[in-house]
């Protein structure tokens, strides 16, 4: 007779420890470090945790109850998303931090009537043109921008905060489901509890995620107010390190694995 309480118990802390992988980690992190903020940082991870959950519930649900047999190609396709989407996460950080650097470093153009020219930004859209500084001497609504455009079209529906953590969510799922639903498979033979330890692994997940971010943010909240170089070499850091962990890991699939050879080897783990 399979127990309730063991297999809750050890969905959930086995779930908050899944939270923990270090490309789960690391992709958080670098969304974190646009956002800046603990209170966003709780809602990042809930959402990472919600998108990851649904891909776990979805392709683990079909391995346990129909018995989907998942060919090694694909195996190494979905986790290799995972590596672009680390890749594309660092990408856009550092591009953020380009901008900001250009903006400082890119010396004035004097007009002769007291307006210059030299790239600013609006939010993460950054470009250039001649401008004064006074209110009724810019040229344009700061908000006519392609990203004020987004922000007016988007951040009203909560479609445009929700959607980065979300889809990164749902890409690492489908990395780890097919190994995680291997597993139950083997330890649970009743294929409806197996579906249940799914759901309470997905909780774990979630919880644990939540924990995460919110450490992550606090050290860029602290440093925004206090020490901009040192906020700004946080997000750097980020950056480099999404980036240079997703190439590593788009190797490791593509190459050593054989993704983009003739002979696939793939375990899920």
């Amino acid at each position: 007779m399979t127990s309730f309480l063991p297999i809750a118990a050890l969905g959930f802390f086995l779930g908050m420890r899944h939270a923990t992988d270090p490309d789960h980690v690391i992709a958080v992190g670098t969304i974190v470090a646009r956002h800046r903020r603990a209170s966003s940082a709780t809602a990042i991870g809930a959402l990472w945790g919600v998108g990851h959950t649904l891909t776990i519930l979805i392709v683990g649900g079909g391995i346990i109850l129909f018995r989907w047999v998942i060919p090694p190609r694909v195996g190494l396709s979905m986790e290799f998303a995972v590596g672009l989407m680390l890749i594309l996460l660092g990408i856009m950080n550092l591009t953020g931090i380009l901008h900001l650097v250009t903006e400082r470093l890119t010396p004035l153009r004097e007009t002769g009537s007291g307006h210059h020219a030299h790239p600013h930004p609006h939010g993460d859209y950054v470009h250039s043109h001649v401008h004064g500084h006074e209110p009724e001497s810019h040229p344009h609504d700061p908000n006519r921008t392609p990203v004020g455009w987004l922000d007016r079209h988007f951040a009203g529906l909560g479609l445009y905060q929700v959607l980065r953590p979300l889809v990164v969510g749902v890409v690492h799922g489908l990395a780890g489901s097919a190994a995680v639903a291997l597993l139950v498979l083997t330890t649970i033979g009743d294929p409806g509890w197996a579906v249940f330890y799914l759901l309470i692994f997905g909780l774990g997940t979630i919880l644990g995620m939540m924990l995460i971010t919110v450490l992550i943010a606090l050290p860029f909240e602290y440093t925004e107010t206090r020490s901009a170089r040192l906020h700004a070499g946080l997000r750097v850091a980020s950056g480099v390190l999404s980036l240079g962990f997703g190439l590593f890991l788009a190797y490791q699939i593509g190459m050593v694995h054989g993704l983009f050879t003739g002979d696939p080897q793939w375990t899920p783990k």
